[in-house]
This record gives C-alpha cells, structure tokens and sequence, in this order.
C-alpha cells in the first residue's frame, strides 16, 4: 500500500454506512491517479487499486472523498458524506471494458473487508457507481466480480430461486425504490439493477427474471 494524497476532499456530515465501487474508466492508471489527485478536476477517492492489486491511498476514509457526484440510494442525497469511495483501474466501456485480474479482485475485497468491519456497513449498502448513479453511470460494470464479494459475504448475492411476482412495471419500479434505486428515469435504474444483479442480458425491460429477483431482495 502506497500513498499518494489528493486535495480534494472535505468534512462529512453524515456517519459512513455506505461503500460505493467504481472503475477509473481511463486509459492507463497514472492518467487516472493524475485526475483524482489534480485539485483542478475536483474528483478523488479514498482508495485506488492497480490492476496488479496495488493499493494506493488518496484521502483519509475520516474525510468526505468526492467520488460519487450527483447521487441517491436509500433517500441518502449525499452519498459522498456517507460513503467509502474505491477507484479500480479498468480502462472502462469507452476504453476498451475487460475483465478484473484476480489479483486485483482480491486486493479489492481486502479493502472492502476492512471497511465493511470498521463502519458496520451492511453487504445491501455495498454497491457501484451504477447503483446510486444511473443515469449517468455505467461502473464498476457488468464483469465486476459482485459474486466474489458475495460469497464473502460483503455484498448482497442474486437470490436463489423464488417466483414472478407479476407485479405491473408501475408496481416493479416501486419495488425498485424500495430496495434502494433513484428511478426517476425508470429504464437506467433498471439498466442498472440489471447490470448489478443479471449482467447476462442487461436489456433494460421490466421481465419476469428481473422482478423474480428483486422480489427475492425485497424478501
């Protein structure tokens, strides 16, 4: 673990219960670390990690990183004030999207651990950029390792089993602010439940296998 501070950063004004994943979606990590660390570009993290699985830290997690942006999950508005903030160096959908090495994954959920255990965060407020984002966010992706974590039980794994309950897509995108989602533009918030829970066929329509398993989330 290295350090490289940023200057971009504040003071909370919310207790930390919320960690937020996202890619650096840029071309190479030093173009990445040269953004989050420029006081120009007003964006940062609390933690990058290398796709060799280095692990290099910008601001102190006591601090308000500037990760999220515009943002909303479970009626928090702030998120930055409530989050951790973990940049993963991938080269991102305009780049060039590819899959996340295992050496990276596992210094991910080492840091994901940590976090998880120092602020009592629970899996369901584990999330990506996508979550509390989507209209404008497509990370960490639909190749994020979100199994792994969940079978260490940092995140909330994809229901096994269940049912339709053949709600009314009205009735579905309730149920998906329910669970959490901003679903003022109802197609990207079920873009990105898809992306998160069914990264198979993220299609943006309300199916049968999409309320299956947000009812299973729900339940």
């Amino acid at each position: 673990m290295i350090a490289r501070p940023s200057p971009n950063f504040d003071v909370r004004s919310h207790p930390v219960s919320m960690l937020v994943l996202h890619y650096t979606g840029m071309q190479s990590a030093a173009d990445a670390l040269d953004r989050l660390t420029d006081a120009q570009a007003k964006v940062s993290a609390h933690w990058v990690v290398a796709e060799d699985g280095q692990i290099i830290s910008l601001v102190d997690e006591t601090s308000r990183a500037w990760h999220a942006g515009k943002a909303w999950w479970r009626g928090i508005t702030d998120v930055n004030s409530a989050s951790i903030g973990i940049e993963i160096v991938n080269p991102g959908h305009e780049f060039g999207y590819r899959p996340f090495p295992d050496e990276q994954m596992a210094a991910v959920e080492q840091l994901v651990a940590a976090a998880v255990a120092r602020f009592g965060i629970d899996p369901s407020n584990v999330v990506g950029h996508s979550d509390v984002a989507p209209a404008r966010k497509d990370d960490p992706g639909e190749l994020f390792d979100w199994p792994r974590l969940a079978r260490a039980g940092l995140a909330v794994a994809v229901p096994a089993g269940g049912f339709d309950p053949n709600w009314t897509d009205a009735g579905t995108l309730a149920a998906l602010q329910r669970y959490g989602y901003d679903v003022t533009e109802p197609r990207a918030a079920v873009i990105a439940f898809q992306r998160r829970f069914r990264p198979e066929n993220i299609d943006g329509n309300i199916d049968a296998a999409t309320r299956t398993i947000l009812r299973g989330l729900l339940t």
